[in-house]
């Protein structure tokens, strides 16, 4: 609303489609990304085992001590290549699928409004959004029973204020 660029640090894991959303700034320096990433391997606690790889973009906000973050949990950085969108096209997808989905369609006035509506989205992204890549299915179930049901009444629950729908079948 302002015309102030934020910037958002998130994770994306490749192989499940989950995202992180670790934090929010309008002044990143390589310090405040290390922080986040700290506090995202923090976050994972035990599921850090899981992770192979970092495919991070070249941006000199990415300091040695970002780096350091992963490989002290044996995580291999790898940096995309210069020029080459495609190179972090998972990422590159998360954005587009986010704004056109949520951010283009709403004014967001400040950082804290913003961690608010990103947070909602996280939650509705990683446990009821179908991903094509997934079978139709959501990053993480909210029941443990991954295959939706066919028949039987739905229940509808409106996201990020009536902006997104949820469909559920109703117990």
């Amino acid at each position: 609303m302002l015309l102030r660029r934020v910037y958002v640090f998130f994770v994306l894991e490749v192989g499940t489609r989950r995202v992180h959303v670790p934090g929010v700034t309008r002044h990143p320096t390589g310090e405040w990304v290390t922080q986040q990433a700290r506090n995202f391997m923090m976050a994972l606690g035990d599921r850090a085992d899981g992770f192979r790889f970092l495919v991070r973009d070249r941006d000199s906000k990415f300091i040695a001590t970002f780096d350091a973050v992963f490989a002290a949990a044996g995580i291999n950085v790898l940096r995309s290549p210069p020029r080459a969108p495609k190179g972090n096209a998972y990422a590159v997808r998360w954005v587009s699928t986010i704004r056109r989905e949520c951010l283009d369609r709403m004014l967001i006035f400040n950082e804290r409004q913003l961690v608010q509506v990103l947070t909602e989205y996280e939650r509705h992204y990683n446990t009821h959004r179908p991903h094509r890549g997934l079978d139709q299915l959501s990053p993480i179930a909210a029941n443990g029973d991954r295959r939706p049901r066919t028949a039987g009444a739905v229940r509808r629950t409106q996201v990020l204020g009536g902006l997104i729908n949820e469909y559920q079948h109703a117990a």
